[in-house]
């Protein structure tokens, strides 16, 4: 799961939304970039975390995304200064 890139921390207004979604248990249509693709899934956030001081999120379907990879979540657009 550790990310050989340097983490860059997200937002905390968008880290605050995340804990929301994560909280209500709702639906989210997330859009992240990973290998230099943009991939789209739909699923619910269970869990925020931290490994090796970067953040992550935990879907219920399984997979697990390091927060500096999220585009958008239900068209909540992260702040551009902290994409990758």
């Amino acid at each position: 799961m550790p990310d050989s890139k340097r983490y860059i921390p997200i937002s905390c207004t968008f880290y605050d939304y995340l804990e929301e979604a994560a909280t209500l248990q709702k639906p989210a249509v997330i859009e992240f970039s990973s290998n230099g693709k943009v991939q789209v899934v739909e699923s619910r956030v269970v869990d925020l975390f931290i490994v090796d001081k970067a953040e992550y999120m935990r879907l219920a379907n399984g997979l697990e995304l390091r927060l500096d990879q999220l585009l958008q979540v239900n068209g909540i657009v992260l702040p551009k200064p902290n994409r990758i």
